[in-house]
């Protein structure tokens, strides 16, 4: 299997983990009967739980775009050096910033976001 491929799946496993880990804090928060119920009243998460499910999301947001561009390559037989370096850098920031983000350093958080969109752009210019 191609390193990209692999870098895509491997983030689909982070973006799993990242939506245990948001449940399980706002577990921690506002409790089971709150989270299977239908939500409709629930109270405003806080803190390391609201930014795990700001991280999740946004995680999800961009894996969206990575796995277009990831698999458009992989179709159109464009992987190369460049496309798999893209793909690394893309999981290993993506994984930095999902323990960044609900840990809560902000400036550092947003440059891994930009490493991770770097990575996103490293394979796409490889199929323009």
């Amino acid at each position: 299997m191609p390193i990209e491929l692999k870098m895509l799946v491997f983030s689909a496993i982070l973006a799993l983990v990242q939506m245990v880990v948001a449940v399980l804090l706002a577990h921690s928060q506002v409790g089971l009967p709150v989270l299977v119920g239908n939500r409709e009243n629930m109270p405003a998460l806080t803190g390391s739980a609201l930014r795990a499910q700001r991280a999740h999301l946004n995680m999800l947001e961009s894996f969206a775009i990575f796995a277009a561009v990831v698999l458009v390559a992989q179709a159109v037989g464009r992987l190369d050096a460049m496309t798999a370096l893209g793909a690394q850098i893309f999981f290993w920031s993506r994984l930095a910033y999902a323990v960044v983000y609900p840990v809560g350093i902000p400036w550092v958080r947003t440059a891994v976001w930009a490493v991770s969109a770097a990575g996103i752009i490293l394979v796409l210019s490889q199929l323009l």
